[in-house]
């Protein structure tokens, strides 16, 4: 798994983008400060940039460097969760602004998956991650089920974890406003 995570970090700091293994599923990831590296996702995906993505962070208290003001409850909501919890906040900031919302917003996971945690803490900085597939497209359950077109479009592919076939599931996602209000988005 280190060698992984070394090489998936070079690739990152040079703007490159990887195929890697998260708390959920399988994620197309790049540096998320990185504008040309958020651009090349969105064209491996042929997504929409007006389509924002979701990033990773290892440790809750790096979450007010990308976010204005997080509410109260968030904390405790990523404390007491016990399954993958994306949480869509107001006010991003420090990311690359392709990634960022129309309307400010940015929705961060807090990972505590061995390989992806391990991950953005040698990285240091959020790591996007969206779904390996093509926009409109199913996601795929297992790495077995990523299309060789992803996997040809990206600048590494993590090893760790691809035999694994144990169905996996996206994030539930909730967008918190500043006042602490929450908005079920998907469970």
């Amino acid at each position: 798994m280190q060698e992984d995570v070394k090489k998936a970090c070079e690739v990152l700091k040079k703007g490159g983008v990887i195929l890697y293994p998260t708390d959920t599923i399988w994620g197309i990831g790049c540096d998320a400060t990185n504008e040309e590296a958020v651009k090349l996702v969105y064209e491996i995906k042929q997504r929409s940039d007006s389509k924002s993505m979701l990033v990773l962070l290892d440790n809750p208290a790096k979450l007010q460097t990308y976010v204005k003001d997080v509410p109260d409850i968030a904390w405790d909501l990523i404390e007491l969760t016990d399954k993958p919890l994306t949480i869509i906040y107001d006010g991003a900031k420090n990311l690359a602004t392709n990634l960022i919302a129309a309307d400010g917003s940015i929705g961060i996971r807090i990972t505590e998956e061995k390989f992806s945690n391990e991950l953005c803490r040698q990285f240091r900085k959020p790591i996007v991650s969206t779904s390996a597939n093509i926009s409109g497209e199913p996601s795929p359950a297992s790495f077995k089920d990523i299309s060789d077109i992803i996997k040809g479009k990206v600048d590494y592919v993590v090893e760790y974890r691809q035999r694994e076939v144990s169905k996996t599931t996206p994030s539930s996602i909730i967008r918190l406003d500043k006042s602490g209000t929450i908005e079920i988005i998907r469970k």
